[in-house]
């Protein structure tokens, strides 16, 4: 038996795309070997309350007690991505405070001093994307700090109109968020939503990253593609060849206990063919877009609003260590 077809669902994707873990958790990393870890609030709000993770915060909060707020945050937030940075081989994604999701000097000022805190610590400006939500006001930071060489990951991304914003920023890349476009179709459907008829490549969240990864090959845009929040197996074998798929370690591990044969849906020769049309935003235009898209409107609006709220609680956890 050759070894393609004994090869599970994980290896084979790894094939055409690079295998990131969505994880906090960095004590889950080894089993899956992932080239790079995304984290965001809610993920490190979970950690630390896990028993293997309290020290962490504990040592931030007593080696820098005193000091605002804001700074202890950010110095646990590069704490685990050092942490997580020692055991895979690319890149940490660490998220701006969503507080300052439509301020954009405060998230330059921001993701500039996550960056010095890795640089501190011996780590390459490379090996970090600081993460910033898909606003207007976000993207405009982005577009900032990559001229200065700092490296962006775009997310809370919805849109199109998101993702021509974040190319014509160009920013590093970008993380299309599939499970939450699904959720909100599925929800808005109802009782008339049937799940086989919105299964693979008919699903909504799906479609939409087809869409963007198909225009940027199209237009030869850098922006790397990064399909982000999956509720199922199917939504991230269905998007196989996207540059590259950041998946929960729970997922990761039913990818690698399944043989089912993977075959790569998105290939940007087949993009380059495609007859699309390129199109250009400016903030009234973003703006209009935007508005003009429910799902996108509502979900940006909600991520932010759900992510703010695990850092008021991480707060909280700070203030009582």
């Amino acid at each position: 038996m050759d070894h393609a077809s004994t090869m599970n669902q994980l290896d084979a994707l790894k094939q055409w795309t690079t295998v990131v873990a969505d994880t906090g958790d960095f004590n889950q990393l080894d089993a899956f070997k992932p080239q790079d870890a995304t984290t965001n609030p809610s993920l490190i709000l979970k950690a630390v309350q896990k028993p293997e993770y309290a020290p962490l915060l504990q040592d931030a909060v007593n080696q820098f007690r005193g000091r605002p707020l804001d700074e202890i945050m950010d110095r646990l937030l590069v704490r685990f991505g050092c942490e997580i940075l020692s055991i895979i081989p690319g890149r940490v994604s660490t998220e701006v405070d969503a507080r300052l999701s439509f301020d954009t000097a405060a998230t330059v000022a921001r993701g500039e001093r996550l960056i010095a805190l890795y640089q501190a610590q011996g780590i390459h400006i490379d090996r970090v994307l600081i993460k910033v939500a898909s606003t207007w006001e976000g993207i405009q930071a982005a577009e900032q700090l990559e001229r200065k060489g700092i490296h962006t990951n775009l997310t809370l991304l919805f849109s199109f109109s998101q993702a021509v914003a974040c190319a014509q920023a160009k920013v590093q890349l970008i993380s299309p968020f599939v499970g939450r476009i699904y959720d909100w179709y599925k929800k808005t459907a109802g009782a008339t939503w049937v799940e086989a008829d919105k299964a693979g490549a008919n699903d909504p969240g799906v479609q939409s990253v087809q869409h963007i990864y198909n225009y940027y090959k199209k237009f030869g845009i850098a922006t790397e593609v990064m399909g982000a929040s999956f509720r199922n197996a199917g939504q991230i074998t269905a998007l196989a060849g996207c540059d590259l798929l950041t998946i929960s370690p729970d997922l990761l591990a039913s990818l690698a206990a399944s043989d089912a044969p993977l075959t790569q849906a998105l290939d940007a020769g087949k993009a380059q063919a495609m007859d699309l049309q390129h199109v250009h935003y400016d903030e009234a235009g973003f703006r209009f877009a935007m508005n003009e898209d429910a799902m996108a409107t509502e979900k940006l609006a909600e991520g932010i609003r759900a992510f703010c709220v695990d850092a008021v609680k991480l707060d909280k956890l700070l203030l009582g260590a």
